[in-house]
């Protein structure tokens, strides 16, 4: 019969502290010394320590510290466990059974200093079959708390961990817009527009020197969550998902979820924009397609509802099904007086000057944010070439700080003239009333001149669709232009804003 008191016993303590023990003052030192006080009092020889702190309470024995006290076990070099209480070891009964038919198979104890459990005895292993009973109704009744506090905070549209979507932050209990963010997110969804390719927005905003919140590069699974989450139109949804194992989730109840307003980022239009296409490229991926060949390819519908086509050798834009046509000069004529027309409307004008007004802030908040963005990485090249200077870092350290620092600056600074330019060019082309008409006419008079990947730039970012039918034309405008690159004789056509306008004048083509 084995002597479970016997001088220089070979034991372990496990040491297991809760982050929320920890904010309590219940050290994993405090702990580990009371283990080794208890041990020395009876003669026992402490020959290793097993620290799981932080380590959660519902499963423990797939934990790397657990595995090699397994192991200790199994080849004899441990024959006893100390730890303060039976909750620190495991709070999963199912875990507490196996532990003490483990430590039983190998002839070794488990030692409990505040229940003063000694499994070597019958009693001892019913009392510990017991507490472990208690100890996982205790982590059950603890996951309902957290759990209904959680559906109480969402339901109040209250902060449940503290962290904010991208582009914003908690303040006095409200998500407010975090500025520099907020810009990042806002040009995600107009470089979306223009490539319609989450990875192409990611590389372009990695190669302007941009990074998440945490630093780290662009990729397009963090873009298509920042393009998704719906705080960019002024409400936050959360608590949607629940944990369902190691790597699975599911969604929760709509009765559960937590909704909080917020100042939105951009237009309710534009984040509705985006998200359709987003969800029109998951339905069915294709790859992109070589540049359109004549001026309104995917842009001409039939009224029946299909898109109509531009056969080889053909003069005519042609519906395949109910073989509606109408020729290509005709149709091109009919939106360049139609666009001269838009223009000549004096509330469309205010819409534009608006938008124009409103596009210049969002730009020179944007240059604000780049031009914050490489003080900040100035300061911290600074700061290791200092750490460098001091030794307190070494050559190899200091390459490894220093060179990422560095080419990221190489990115921002490159990036940084061309927003100067854009804001520049805003500024100086702010537009009149009489700017406007005067640039309708020049783009109308001037139009037979333009080469036809011009007037593609032109018509994508003014129209979204033309449908043809009925003797009728009908023409959705997608935005209002925001300023006069609009025009033939300015470059850097931006994407449509997202604001469809069903023009109300339809034209009648040419018999």
């Amino acid at each position: 019969m084995k002597d479970n008191h016997a001088l220089n016993k070979p034991v372990g303590i496990w040491i297991r502290v809760s982050t929320e023990d920890q904010a309590k003052s219940e050290s994993p030192e405090h702990h580990e010394e009371r283990a080794r006080a208890y041990a020395k009092s009876r003669g026992w020889e402490v020959k290793e320590l097993y620290n799981l702190a932080g380590q959660s309470g519902k499963a423990v024995m797939q934990n790397s510290e657990a595995r090699r006290m397994i192991k200790d076990v199994e080849r004899g070099h441990i024959t006893g466990l100390i730890f303060s209480k039976l909750a620190r070891l495991s709070r999963n009964r199912r875990e507490l059974e196996d532990f003490s038919d483990f430590f039983k198979n190998h002839d070794a104890d488990l030692i409990s200093l505040s229940e003063a459990i000694d499994t070597s005895t019958a009693g001892g292993r019913m009392f510990f079959h017991l507490l472990g009973v208690f100890a996982q109704w205790e982590r059950e009744e603890i996951t309902e708390r957290v759990n209904a506090s959680v559906l109480t905070r969402a339901k109040l549209g209250k902060s449940i961990n503290g962290t904010s979507p991208y582009g914003y932050v908690w303040k006095d209990r409200k998500l407010v817009i975090q500025p520099e963010e907020a810009a990042i997110r806002r040009k995600a969804y107009e470089l979306f527009l223009q490539f319609r390719r989450k990875g192409q927005v990611a590389k372009t905003l990695n190669a302007a020197g941009y990074r998440t919140r945490k630093g780290n590069i662009w990729r397009d699974t963090s873009i298509e969550r920042i393009l998704n989450e719906s705080s960019a139109k002024g409400v936050y949804v959360f608590n949607t998902m629940r944990q369902t194992g190691d790597w699975r989730t599911e969604l929760k109840p709509e009765s559960e979820w937590g909704r909080a307003d917020c100042p939105p980022i951009v237009s309710e239009d534009l984040w509705n924009q985006v998200n359709r296409i987003v969800e029109e490229q998951l339905k069915v991926w294709k790859k992109p397609g070589k540049p359109p060949v004549h001026l309104f390819s995917g842009l001409a519908h039939c009224s029946c509802g299909h898109k109509m086509y531009v056969s080889a050798n053909s003069p005519k834009y042609f519906c395949r099904k109910c073989c509606n046509k109408i020729a290509i000069v005709d149709l091109e004529s009919i939106v360049r007086e139609e666009l001269k027309n838009f223009f000549g409307q004096s509330e469309k004008i205010a819409g534009h000057l608006q938008a124009a007004d409103k596009n210049l802030a969002e730009k020179s908040a944007l240059l604000a944010t780049h031009q914050r963005e490489i003080q900040k990485v100035r300061e911290e090249m600074h700061q290791t070439h200092q750490l460098y200077l001091q030794k307190q870092i070494s050559g190899d350290g200091f390459r490894d700080l220093y060179t990422p620092a560095e080419e990221r600056m190489k990115q921002l600074n490159a990036e940084l003239p061309k927003l100067e330019a854009e804001v520049d060019f805003l500024k100086v082309n702010k537009l009149s009333a009489d700017d406007v008409l005067h640039e309708a006419n020049t783009l109308h008079e001037k139009w037979p001149k333009l080469q036809g990947p011009d007037k593609r730039k032109i018509v994508e970012a003014l129209i979204e669709k033309v449908v043809i039918g009925n003797g009728e034309i009908d023409i959705t405008y997608s935005c209002m232009p925001t300023s006069i690159e609009q025009c033939k004789n300015q470059q850097g056509l931006g994407p449509g804003c997202g604001r469809s306008l069903n023009h109300s004048g339809l034209r009648r083509p040419p018999a």
